[in-house]
Order: structure tokens, then C-alpha cells, then sequence
């Protein structure tokens, strides 16, 4: 299938679950927490059905791996993998604030190669095909061109002491929402200094990527999609000018967060 209309097929179907999310928001749903912090609501699952029924129609030979669904060793031995989180954000979803997105990419050789994040609440949609750029809502993204460290745009509630010349902006409960804003040029700055899972950000990395952004992880190493664990040691996602002094700036605390 073309690119252009596997792309426009990945929209369609993130957007219909967008769309039936977005239709039980601010409704009546049941809730409970996984784990002690990690909250999952019934719109995930529902999310996550439709989700898997139409990817598996546009690519039935991928592999799948999403937050609500139970993971299998098979992915491993595909060449291509869907990477889904069905509502990235489901604590704003559940609070009843708009930052939330449904978040498809699909991987292959270990990078996404496509990416889509439908956030109805916030009436946007990001979509992004490796070299061919990303767009939102239709429109091409340019990220933040930010040379200094100092004065940064971050989503974030509370900054740490050492991190107080860097400049707060709205934070939006979604991760890869965060890492979008990245690539609109609405942040220049965003780092996740703990291990997270690939579903999280597997979209919205090509998304920034596509939109001239600098995506690694914590550490400023090559993020790599559908490993053993599907887990990476956090995100950053910056400028490109600004992106070697971040990795110079956080080095001391992603060598201690690491550990675990």
C-alpha cells in the first residue's frame, strides 16, 4: 500500500477511536488502577478492540503490542509491529481534561514509520510517515528552533531547583501530547528521566522527529522500537540546538535514574 494511503488508513481508524472515546468523555465509565498509580479505564479497552480489529485489516502480518494488551513474544518475530496506546493520558481522560490522544505507530527494523495521535478533546490530529514530514490537522510542522538552554519551554507543573532558568508551559497528562507540542514549536524542551514503556512515545517520536525535533532517549541514545521489554529509559525531545547541552545538563541525573 502507498505510504500516502496506508497513512490516511492509520488516521481513519485512530480517529474512529478517538471518536468513540471522545463520545464517552466526561461521561459515566468505570475506572480502577492496574497498579498501585496506573490508572485504566473501560473506554481503554473498548479504544484498544477497535483499535486492533481495523490495524489488523490494513496490515494483518504486523504484530501487535498495546498498553491493554497482554504482550507475546510473536511481535518479536515480525517485521513490522503496530505500537498502540489506546488512550495515552487516561488520567486527564478520567478527570474529565482534555489531555489525552489515542496513539498508533507502526515500527519496523526497530524505528516507527508511521505515527498518528488523534486528540479529540483538543481538536487536533498529528500524523507523521518516515521522510515525508508531519502535519497537524493537515498543516506541516516545524519544531522549535531554540538554540540557548536557558529560558526553555517545558511542559511541566514543578521544576526542579536546578532546572529553574528553564520556563514552564501548560502540561497536558499525555506524554507523546508533550512531545507534540515539541514539534509544533509550542515547547522546545521535554525529558522523562524514569524507564517507560514504547507505547507511550513510539508515535509521537516520529511525529517530532518529522518536524525537525531531536528525539533520544534520556541518555542521548538511538531510540529503538518492539524490544524484548518494550521499555526505553526515558525521552528527550528537544530543539537539535539546544539537545547536546540537555544530555550535558541531565547526564548525573539519568545516571542514578537508571538504576533500577
Amino acid at each position: 500500500m502507498p505510504v500516502n494511503s496506508l497513512l490516511s488508513a492509520v488516521s481513519e481508524a485512530a480517529r474512529a477511536a478517538g471518536a468513540m472515546a471522545f463520545s464517552r468523555w466526561r461521561g459515566e465509565f468505570e475506572s480502577w488502577d492496574k497498579v498501585p498509580g496506573e490508572i485504566v479505564c473501560e473506554i481503554d479497552l473498548a479504544a484498544n478492540d477497535m483499535l486492533r480489529q481495523a490495524l489488523r485489516k490494513i496490515d494483518p502480518e504486523a504484530g501487535w503490542f498495546s498498553e491493554e494488551t497482554a504482550d507475546s513474544a510473536e511481535r518479536l518475530m515480525c517485521t513490522r509491529v503496530w505500537v498502540v496506546d489506546p488512550i495515552d493520558g487516561t488520567r486527564d481522560f478520567v478527570r474529565g481534561r482534555p489531555g489525552w490522544a489515542v496513539s498508533v505507530a507502526l515500527v519496523e527494523g526497530g524505528r516507527s514509520i508511521l505515527g498518528v495521535l488523534d486528540a479529540p478533546a483538543r481538536e487536533e490530529h498529528w500524523a507523521a510517515a518516515l521522510g515525508n514530514g508531519a502535519t497537524l490537522n493537515g498543516v506541516p510542522l516545524h519544531a522549535s528552533t531554540r538554540t540557548q538552554l536557558p529560558g526553555a519551554r517545558v511542559p511541566a507543573d514543578v521544576l526542579p531547583r536546578a532546572d529553574a532558568h528553564l520556563t514552564m508551559v501548560v502540561r497536558p497528562n499525555s506524554i507523546a501530547l508533550r512531545m507534540a507540542m515539541v514539534a509544533r514549536g509550542d515547547a522546545d524542551l521535554l525529558a522523562a528521566m524514569r524507564w517507560g514503556h514504547e507505547w507511550d512515545i513510539a508515535a509521537a517520536a516520529l511525529i517530532a522527529q518529522e518536524a525537525g525535533a531531536t528525539v533520544t532517549d534520556a541518555r542521548g541514545q538511538t531510540l529503538r522500537f518492539n524490544s524484548t521489554k518494550g521499555e526505553m529509559f526515558g525521552v528527550l525531545c528537544c530543539a537539535p540546538g539546544i539537545h547536546a547541552a540537555a544530555v550535558e545538563r541531565l547526564a548525573e541525573r539519568a545516571a542514578v535514574a537508571v538504576v533500577r
